[in-house]
């Protein structure tokens, strides 16, 4: 009897151990599962929050102070329509009249016995130039000059023996000379008389205004090109003969509805944008860009008539912009 005893207890033991385990396998499966789906969710969590970080660091604004603008040069201006003038870039350069040049020669053959001018000398009309022993007579004679202006050539020296027109002066008149550029076949539709041309001839010198005088009728057989001059007035000497120079002429003015200077355009990610005024700071606004000339240029989209942005000084904002991308995503 008490074997019996004995072993219906053991049996009891082994069977609620055996249930014990099962239970403990149920209840580590059970939060393991728990476990993944908590993950899950927060994976998704994550992704769902990192997803809106990422759209929110696309719309950053660039904030600077108004302190920060002054030390930089930063200046904004309100968009607005305006009238946009089209150009035709021409070069060439500075001429002399021919009507402002004198060449003059001694009349007769002899021996030069002073000469009183040299070139860059100022002359007036009838001032004399040389004295000029002539062989015939063996009397002196003046060479005198014809018109007020400048010596600008002098191919005679004291005792040389004169005998043909080789010896003598050039005088110009340099007080007006000729702007003379060349007109390329695509370009000659667009230049009529008339027009107004702006006159530079690179660092160093100021520009000036004028209008185109004359246009040759003909084509330059060998540069294939024809001419336009444009008369300066160079009282003091500034537009030298032979100097270099590009003429931008005015074709034609058009209104547009958003006139904008280049200098306010930057180039970010391969787009042309713009840094306009938002909440605090400036955000940057992609346009789409019309007609432009050398200074200014037409938006067709992407800024609104009223709307402040930056005109100079956006290359600051375009490095603070860039910078924030590999930083905390926050432009300060």
């Amino acid at each position: 009897m008490i074997k019996n005893l004995f072993r219906n207890l053991l049996v009891t033991l082994i069977a609620f151990t055996f249930w014990q385990c099962h239970n403990d396998h149920n209840l580590e499966h059970d939060g393991h599962e728990s476990h993944s789906e908590a993950g899950e969710d927060h994976n998704e969590l994550d992704e769902f929050e990192g997803h809106e970080d990422h759209d929110e660091s696309e719309e950053i604004d660039v904030i600077i102070s108004d302190e920060e603008m002054i030390e930089f040069g930063i200046k904004t201006k309100i968009a607005s329509g305006g009238e946009l003038q089209l150009h035709v870039n021409l070069t060439g350069e500075i001429v002399i009249p021919p009507d402002n040049l004198a060449h003059i020669y001694p009349r007769f053959d002899g021996i030069v016995k002073k000469v009183l001018k040299s070139v860059g000398d100022k002359v007036t009309i009838g001032e004399v130039l040389a004295i000029i022993e002539s062989n015939e007579s063996l009397s002196e004679y003046e060479v005198k000059s014809l018109i007020k202006g400048t010596v600008i050539e002098k191919h005679l020296t004291q005792g040389e023996v004169i005998n043909d027109s080789d010896h003598g002066f050039v005088i110009a008149d340099l007080q007006t000379v000729w702007a003379q550029l060349q007109i390329f076949q695509k370009d000659l539709p667009y230049i009529k008389r008339g027009q107004e041309v702006e006159i530079s001839a690179g660092i160093g010198y100021t520009s000036t205004n004028g209008s185109v005088s004359y246009i040759s009728p003909v084509i330059d057989e060998r540069t294939r090109t024809a001419t336009c001059l444009i008369i300066l007035e160079n009282q003091n000497d500034k537009w030298r003969p032979g100097l270099f120079i590009n003429g931008r002429v005015t074709t034609v003015n058009i209104q547009v509805n958003i006139l904008i200077p280049k200098t306010a355009v930057e180039i970010i990610n391969g787009e042309n944008v713009v840094f306009v005024r938002a909440h605090d700071g400036f955000s940057p606004r992609h346009i789409s860009i019309g007609r432009t000339n050398d200074k200014m240029l037409e938006v067709i989209d992407g800024l609104k008539a009223g709307e402040e942005f930056i005109s100079t000084g956006g290359f600051t904002l375009k490095a603070e912009l860039q910078k924030s991308e590999f930083g905390d995503g926050h432009a300060h």
